[in-house]
């Protein structure tokens, strides 16, 4: 038999025998163990979600983004090719690399530093010979997750708050979602794992029959596994 570390020992007294929880209780229960079970590093909080799909079949994939209300805990940088009005609407909104053509020339020569990067409609023509040095890289601005937009200022907003994305696993049809950080407000944890869910609900396919949501479970890097119950799941429409 395996000796159980002093920490992993720690860990199932601190749980003690029960089996499922609401989402507050979950929560509260792996700020708890972290708080006496320290690690060195701020762990992240993950969502695991079974879901009654078969993601190998195309029209029962299930794949979106959110975004996180109570932020993600990660700086983004975010980079905004726009002209005229634009340029100082982006500035405004928080943007931190704002430009034109001059812009564009930068990440054809290799400017890369940044994490995101959102263009307004009428500078993509301009963006088109980037497509080789952005697209392999998942930057190259896209209408459909909201980085080809007039608005930039919600489009920044958005991305230094924080979007999580997610798809269902090809094998088993488990989304992996980090909600946050362990140091995060229990609030903010909770509006984020409300956040989620709502995703998750919106994300499923027409097609998919039966019981959707098959089971959830919360963890943080180095703890265990808490089984939410999935009846208790309103109780995040509160948080919202």
């Amino acid at each position: 038999m395996s000796t159980l570390t002093k920490r992993r020992k720690q860990i199932n007294e601190l749980l003690g025998d029960k089996k499922t929880y609401t989402p507050k209780e979950a929560i509260l229960k792996i700020k708890e163990i972290a708080s006496k079970a320290k690690t060195k590093f701020d762990q992240t909080v993950d969502l695991a979600v079974r879901l009654g799909v078969d993601p190998k079949q195309s029209d029962q994939q299930v794949r979106s983004s959110v975004a996180l209300p109570g932020g993600t805990g990660k700086k983004i940088k975010i980079a905004v090719i726009a002209r005229g009005e634009k340029v100082k609407e982006a500035e405004a909104a928080g943007a931190d690399v704002v430009g034109s053509e001059d812009l564009v020339g930068k990440i054809e020569q290799g400017f890369m530093s940044f994490d995101k990067l959102v263009a307004t409609p009428d500078m993509m023509p301009a963006m088109a010979k980037l497509g080789k040095i952005l697209g392999p890289k998942g930057l190259m601005p896209n209408p459909k997750d909201g980085t080809v937009t007039t608005d930039l200022s919600k489009a920044v907003k958005e991305l230094k708050a924080g979007k999580a994305s997610f798809r269902a696993e090809k094998d088993s049809g488990i989304v992996h979602v980090p909600i946050g950080k362990i140091s995060f407000s229990e609030e903010n944890l909770l509006k984020n794992f409300g956040a989620v869910m709502d995703g998750v609900n919106k994300a499923r396919p027409s097609s998919a029959k039966g019981i959707y949501l098959r089971s959830v479970y919360i963890s943080s890097t180095m703890g265990p596994g808490l089984k939410v119950d999935v009846n208790s799941l309103d109780e995040l429409h509160e948080h919202h």
